[in-house]
């Protein structure tokens, strides 16, 4: 008896990767609660999408093994990212207080934030076992500033995921892997130009 294999239809395919960016970003969230680990979790989570629509096999293990190898330098990559939410806090309460100059150092701390953000997920989507946080952070800001585009739609994105919690909570922990997918989508974009 021949072996008859058909090909998923285009619907299917793109609705199984629709599926698999909402198991990332609960994957993605899981492995957050480290405080500290979300840049590894991205990482690692972007990994996973990349092998999912490059059709190679994948899943949890393959995830969990990638986080474990993002963690060694993601976590000082993670607790950066808090330091700077924390700078930022102090710029917003500087603004509150209506201190001279308040305003105009508010909207420098918000742009370093945002600019920072993107810096980190578009370091996070490019990662591969072996690199090193700095130099993949040092490229990421490059292409920040370089794809205005790109980064935009990582800003929207981000939008979405603060839109989403502040609507129902819940709905921040799929979104986070339709960010990863976003960024993911942004560095093959760029790569291809």
């Amino acid at each position: 008896m021949a072996d008859v294999r058909t090909k998923p239809s285009v619907f299917t395919e793109k609705f199984g990767v629709f599926a698999e960016c909402l198991l990332t970003g609960v994957w993605i969230a899981v492995a957050s609660l480290g405080v500290v680990t979300y840049p590894a979790a991205f990482a690692a989570g972007a990994r996973h999408l990349r092998r999912r629509t490059g059709h190679v096999a994948g899943g949890w293990r393959e995830f969990v093994a990638d986080l474990r190898v993002a963690v060694c330098g993601g976590w000082v990559v993670g607790l950066v990212g808090w330091g700077a939410m924390a700078v930022a806090w102090v710029d917003v309460q500087a603004v509150r207080a209506g201190l001279p100059g308040g305003p105009l150092v508010g909207a420098v701390g918000l742009f370093a934030v945002i600019g920072l953000m993107v810096t980190g997920l578009r370091a996070a989507a490019v990662w591969t076992p072996g690199d090193r946080w700095r130099t993949l952070l040092a490229a990421a800001g490059r292409r920040t500033v370089l794809d205005p585009g790109g980064s935009f739609l990582l800003v929207g994105g981000a939008v979405l995921v603060v839109c989403s919690a502040l609507l129902i909570a819940p709905l921040a922990v799929p979104v986070l892997g339709a960010v990863a997918a976003a960024a993911v989508a942004v560095e093959e974009r760029h790569r291809r130009r």
